[in-house]
């Protein structure tokens, strides 16, 4: 069994029942509907082998999101032949995960190296190369990839303000980890921006993706909490909800959370605090909403 069988309903063989005639949204069956409803996906994907989808070419990237991971969100939230965008293409996730599913994936990416490793990727792995755009996702109208005709899906992993900009300390710092693994070292990169300036950033990017979507196409995005500090409770995920409420006609679906078994513990706070270990990401959900009649 392979992970793209794992992410499918227990039982279901792909065949009948068929979907419900009704369903505008997906290609899912009842059972396979319920199944992706589940609130905590929990994986441990294999980072070599043929089932590691060029793990070894994509972890150049500081945060790489799993293709098989995307592709379960896309099954979702797409029917076959949808189109999706991704203005956070980063080393494409997404967009091999697009390949994978029979969809038309666009991908924007500010780094040039970061696409020239999704293009490897995607040779090393006999899939289509969608399109990736070279360039900042504050000017998407300005690229006829994605002003070509509207999307059914937005699905990113934004940068998480400075997260990873920011140089490790406690346990990672004394078992020499402690550089900081900035995404670029480019201005316009949201992951160099401070808390708040990030969060204005992101909204702004996603009122510009807005644009693209159909009407009651979902906007779907990855992010993760940064430690609480006694000035602010840094629940990132939260403080994207609430800033993203001011786009008009977005509302807020709900979340799931993917949980990283690959990811390493480590004795924070010890023997002294509470200091959690974040294995977790939160995966936000939106629609856009149609107007009013």
């Amino acid at each position: 069994m392979n992970d793209r069988d794992e992410a499918r309903a227990p039982g279901d063989s792909g065949g009948a029942p068929a979907p419900d005639p009704r369903n505008t949204l997906n290609d899912l069956t009842g059972r396979e509907w319920t199944y992706a409803l589940r609130s905590v996906i929990s994986t441990r994907y294999p980072t070599s082998g043929p089932e590691a989808y060029a793990h070894a070419l994509r972890r150049a990237h500081p945060s790489p999101k799993p293709p098989q991971l995307m592709a379960e969100l896309i099954r979702f939230f797409t029917k076959a032949g949808g189109r999706v965008l991704d203005p956070f293409a980063g080393v494409g996730g997404t967009l091999l995960a697009c390949a994978l599913e029979d969809r038309e994936g666009v991908g924007v990416e500010l780094a040039a190296e970061y696409a020239a490793i999704y293009a490897q990727a995607a040779d090393a792995l006999g899939l289509a190369r969608q399109q990736l755009v070279v360039g900042d996702a504050r000017r998407l109208a300005e690229y006829p990839a994605v002003a070509a005709a509207p999307f059914d899906l937005i699905l990113t992993d934004p940068p998480y303000a400075q997260m990873m900009a920011r140089p490790k300390t406690g346990e990672r710092k004394k078992q020499g980890r402690a550089d900081a693994t900035p995404f670029t070292a480019d201005p316009a990169d949201l992951g160099n921006l401070g808390y708040r300036e990030f969060l204005a950033a992101l909204r702004d990017v996603l009122a510009g993706a807005l644009a693209h979507l159909k009407p009651r196409g979902y906007l779907v995005l990855f992010t993760k909490d940064m430690q609480p500090t006694r000035e602010h409770h840094n629940m990132l995920h939260a403080d994207i909800v609430a800033e993203l409420a001011q786009l008009p006609g977005l509302t807020f679906r709900g979340y799931r959370i993917w949980h990283d078994q690959g990811q390493n513990l480590y004795p924070f706070g010890y023997p002294f605090a509470f200091v959690s270990n974040q294995v977790h990401q939160f995966i936000l959900v939106f629609r856009k909403e149609p107007p009013a009649s």
